[in-house]
């Protein structure tokens, strides 16, 4: 159990595995814990360094807004606290609107980016339906209602319930909250990279489920028409969460990436 103390926040980071440092960042509201599924086969071979986004976990919740270019810096913080000068960089969701920044702001610490189910912000994102906005959005809601009333929209009809609820309940013992949550959302609603992105060089790897609901497939097209040489994978039968929804399958993908720039370098 590590902390760092960055921008007025102290941010709580760990890490599992040796081997070339990947840096994990997670979404809206998840502590790094929610890595679960994924960082057991990461860890296998690779130094994987995870971070509680301000506002989520173990890290402290300032005054918000949190902006996107903010929760960037304390990713960078995470990698100087850990000595690292370079890393694979993977965030899903928010934490791949994240690690898009991150990558905008910090090209030369990036050896390569794997951007999940994610969006690039702005006019051009596309949209959720107007209902999923509203449980984002809604003040009457517990953590728990709110995660009950999302689960048709980040699942795939297909994923076993129990699968679901595990998540669910990790995710009970960290709900945030709901001021930092909403401080983390304003800094999504105001981010946008879309005009940015050609600028992003690293080698990249855009995962999207194809069901998601939540963020809509769109935008991992979208992210990966504006990335020169960039590679996109479009998952079936998986939603917004697909390293729970597929999780074999998403492995496969990431690892092959992963591989593929040992291998080149």
């Amino acid at each position: 159990m590590a902390f760092l103390e960055n921008q007025g926040a102290r941010i709580y980071w760990d890490e599992q595995g040796t081997g070339d440092p990947l840096l994990l960042i997670m979404g809206l509201g998840y502590p790094s814990y929610l890595w679960h599924r994924t960082r057991p086969t990461l860890k296998e071979r690779y130094r994987t360094i995870a971070l509680d986004n301000r506002g989520s976990g173990q890290s402290d919740a300032p005054p918000g807004p949190y902006s996107i270019a903010v929760m960037a810096s304390d990713a960078a913080a995470a990698l100087d606290a850990a000595g690292v000068e370079s890393a694979h960089i993977f965030g899903l969701s928010m934490g791949g609107m994240i690690a898009q920044e991150f990558a905008l702001q910090y090209p030369a610490r990036v050896r390569s980016l794997i951007l999940g189910c994610t969006a690039p912000g702005g006019p051009n994102a596309v949209r959720a339906e107007k209902r999923v906005t509203e449980i984002l959005m809604a003040r009457d809601m517990s953590p728990e209602e709110a995660a009950r009333a999302l689960r048709p929209y980040i699942y795939d009809s297909a994923t076993p319930l129990d699968r679901i609820e595990e998540d669910l309940a990790i995710r009970r013992q960290w709900f945030p909250r709901p001021e930092a949550y909403m401080a983390q959302l304003q800094g999504i609603f105001a981010w946008e990279a879309y005009s940015r992105l050609e600028r992003i060089a690293a080698p990249t790897l855009v995962v999207h489920g194809q069901s998601d609901q939540l963020v809509p497939a769109g935008n991992g097209e979208l992210i990966a028409a504006k990335i020169s040489g960039s590679k996109l994978v479009m998952l079936p039968r998986a939603s917004h969460i697909f390293t729970t929804d597929q999780p074999e399958a998403s492995h496969q993908v990431i690892m092959d990436f992963l591989r593929g720039q040992s291998l080149a370098s």
